[in-house]
C-alpha cells in the first residue's frame, strides 16, 4: 500500500504540475508556513509483541552507548 500522507516532496509535484512552478522542499515549507500551514505529523509506533523492554533497555545503555562515543 502507498503512503498517502502528503509530504514535501508530494507537495512539491502537486504545485508543479497545477501552477507551473518549481520550488526547493525548504523553499515550499517556508511559503507553507507563511501561509499558516503546519506539519501535521502522525507517527504510529508499532512493536512486536516478541519485545522486552528490559533488554531494549540493556541495549540502550551498554550498546548505543559505544556508538555514540565514536
Amino acid at each position: 500500500m502507498e503512503d498517502q500522507r502528503w509530504r514535501l516532496a508530494r507537495i512539491s509535484v502537486l504545485v508543479a504540475r497545477r501552477f507551473h512552478v518549481r520550488f526547493s522542499q525548504p523553499q515550499l515549507s517556508r511559503i507553507l508556513h507563511q501561509m499558516g500551514l503546519s506539519v501535521q505529523v502522525q507517527v504510529q509506533v508499532h512493536r512486536a509483541a516478541e519485545r522486552d523492554e528490559e533488554q531494549v533497555c540493556m541495549w540502550r545503555k551498554e550498546t548505543w552507548a559505544r556508538v555514540e562515543r565514536r
